[in-house]
């Protein structure tokens, strides 16, 4: 995680840099912001990166003398057989639709938005007998 941070470290100090100069140079105020927003959000990426890389265990890919095999295991928990992403997704797509068509369609959208990410969020807090 270390390495990942550094090179979020390192990338907001380049997007700062070309910031700065596409500020001097182009005088055009909404590419210079985006730049300097860019520059903050890498920098957050790479404080929370370098941050965390303290309190958690080297991992393999710090170690310079690991192995491929050394990184091999769980990830972790995925479900396999959620519908909650669909509905979400879906959701999502006629929000934004909605942006473009007229408001009308965003508010018949977000109960879809908000039905699904319940049911995602609460996916697995059911009954043991609910759960099989």
């Amino acid at each position: 995680m270390k390495i990942q941070g550094h090179m979020f470290s390192w990338l907001a100090a380049f997007i700062l840099a070309a910031a700065i100069v596409y500020g001097v140079w182009s005088k055009e105020p909404a590419g210079t912001a985006a730049l300097f927003m860019a520059f903050g959000l890498t920098a957050m990426i790479g404080y929370y990166l370098i941050f965390t890389a303290r309190r958690v265990d080297t991992g393999a890919q710090d170690n310079k003398e690991a192995d491929v095999a050394d990184d091999a295991g769980e990830l972790g928990f995925f479900s396999p057989h959620s519908w909650q992403p669909l509905l979400i997704g879906t959701g999502a797509a006629l929000a934004f639709l909605g942006v473009a068509i007229g408001w009308w369609l965003f508010f018949f959208s977000l109960p879809l938005v908000l039905f699904g990410i319940f049911g995602w969020v609460f996916e697995y807090y059911r009954g043991a007998d609910q759960n099989q």
